[in-house]
């Protein structure tokens, strides 16, 4: 048998692994607080950010047109900046092993995250930033609860971890890359961009992108129930386990099989750790294309392309001195090499060899330490 520090660590590595359907009923709703604490720290760092917006500009919202001043450009830098500093405030919070350590860190966000309302929130009526902030707090915990935070978080962690993958992806995806290219000297093309409005190009993107993740999920269904139905013996699991809470586990006689519930959790695992390295390409594409329209595109040339399309664009809501067509052939582009990347990845060997052995061993192993938890835990 193990005690109850025992079983609080085995429910922290599957929630690390983002498989919260393992864990025994009632182990999501314990310790709420302190675990939403990287999700409330997060939402701090963007609540102050927009406290800082609105004591700089005097407005609740970003509106740029033309040459930005010294001003908008700072402004810019917050926006830009923003992302990864919360990400990285969450990143440092999760860090925290303490209970109370946790627990003090949400009480700060929340009061650091209800300041930067009452400051400045995106609303000029403080009493609508504050039932905001509300539904807000309300939502991290209701997925923290549900298991569907750390999810989220284990997407976000491989997310940012494959980006020193991304370079391998790149080399395979130079032939899309070349394509590209094609794509985006093709004036016709940013006419297209420059008219289509900002709804339909996203219903055309996410249809893009439905397709590819269909794709991947398909095929990593095909790949993978067989071994969650009937995994293989791994001979050095004694030594793999070594240092986890399921160590001193007993390994059981008769193992129980998977629910529906942790097969779907299992499946999107695998899918989201296999798109995930595919979005990094995309996103990584993407932003060589921007930059190199930021470089090449003149008024003049813009004019030709886009004939007389706006020099101003808008993106979450914000005008920013950035030409609308190429905000809008950014994302296509993006969207074109996250599909050609996804069918690439799923028939090239050597990408299954890199990427996908690797993850059939962690799922290998993760099935043993399931099967013990699973087994201590219908004998309690």
């Amino acid at each position: 048998m193990i005690d109850a520090s025992q079983r609080r660590v085995a429910d922290s590595w599957f929630l690390a692994r983002g498989l919260p359907a393992v864990l025994r009923p009632g182990a999501l709703v314990r310790r709420l607080w302190p675990r939403s604490a990287p999700a409330l720290a997060a939402f701090a760092v963007f609540m102050l950010n927009s406290a800082l917006v609105v004591l700089v500009t005097g407005e609740h919202t970003i509106n740029i047109e033309g040459q930005p001043t010294r001003t908008e450009w700072f402004v810019l830098g917050l926006v830009v900046l923003v992302l990864p500093i919360a990400a990285t405030v969450g990143w440092l919070v999760s860090r925290i092993r303490t209970v109370r350590g946790r627990t003090v860190a949400a009480a700060v966000a929340v009061a650091i995250a209800i300041a930067g309302g009452i400051i400045g929130g995106p609303s000029p009526r403080v009493l609508v930033d504050l039932i905001f902030e509300a539904i807000v707090i309300a939502i991290i915990l209701a997925l923290t609860a549900s298991g569907a935070g750390s999810i989220l978080a284990w997407t976000a962690q491989t997310t940012l971890s494959h980006l020193a993958a991304a370079g391998s992806l790149m080399v395979r995806a130079l032939p899309v890359l070349l394509l590209t290219f094609l794509v985006f000297f093709n004036s016709p093309v940013w006419l297209m961009a420059a008219t289509i409005s900002r709804a339909r190009l996203w219903l055309a993107l996410l249809f893009l992108a439905l397709l590819a993740a269909l794709f991947v999920v398909s095929v990593t269904v095909e790949r993978f129930r067989p071994i969650m139905n009937a995994p293989d013996p791994i001979d050095d699991r004694g030594t793999r386990l070594d240092g986890t809470p399921f160590e001193s586990m007993p390994e059981p006689a008769d193992t129980l099989p998977l629910r529906r519930a942790e097969q779907a959790n299992v499946m999107f695992v695998l899918a989201v750790s296999q798109l995930a390295q595919i979005v990094v390409v995309a996103v990584v594409t993407a932003l060589l294309f921007f930059v190199l329209g930021l470089i090449l595109l003149s008024p003049e040339l813009l004019a030709a392309w886009t004939r007389n399309g706006s020099s101003d664009g808008t993106f979450l809501g914000m005008t920013i001195p950035v030409p609308q067509a190429l905000i809008q052939i950014t994302l296509f582009l993006g969207a074109l090499t996250f599909m050609y990347v996804s069918a690439r990845a799923a028939g090239d060997e050597e990408y299954r060899s890199q990427f996908l052995d690797p993850l059939v061993d962690d799922l290998r192993l993760t099935l043993v330490a399931r099967n013990r938890y699973r087994a201590i835990v219908s004998a309690r």
